[in-house]
């Protein structure tokens, strides 16, 4: 069973760094769609970020430029290196997967019929706090 566990965050300043991380466990299928998720306002989820089998990167606006995603295959980590942070970066944090992972931007960022719903595996959340 595929099991998702995230850590790293923490409250930070306004323009300060966290760097999530995600240890992926009982994953075996070389076909995947893995993407960081954050709770907003009205409790839904917001694709932030999406990479695929294929080396494929996808970033949400609010984040693109500050936040960056990559997998350390070797150690089964998905990360999230989040810099220049604001205080509309507070939120909890998710990592989630998808496994074989087809679809893998329009699950992220819902393009219908698509949505976070059909990712198959969540985290249990990591919260980040950013002060001003």
């Amino acid at each position: 069973q595929v099991q998702l566990a995230e850590s790293g965050g923490g409250s930070v300043q306004a323009g300060g760094s966290l760097r999530l991380s995600c240890a992926i466990s009982g994953h075996t299928d070389r076909n995947y769609c893995m993407a960081w998720f954050r709770l907003v306002l009205g409790n839904e989820r917001e694709g932030i970020a999406q990479i695929n089998m294929h080396g494929d990167i996808t970033y949400a606006d609010s984040v693109k430029g500050r936040f960056t995603i990559s997998k350390d295959n070797a150690k089964n980590t998905l990360y999230l290196q989040m810099n220049s942070l604001k205080p509309e970066d507070t939120a909890m944090y998710y990592c989630a997967a998808d496994f074989p992972g087809g679809q893998c931007g329009a699950r992220v960022f819902s393009v219908a019929p698509y949505g976070p719903e059909d990712m198959d595996y969540w985290g249990q959340g990591t919260q980040v706090t950013v002060s001003s």
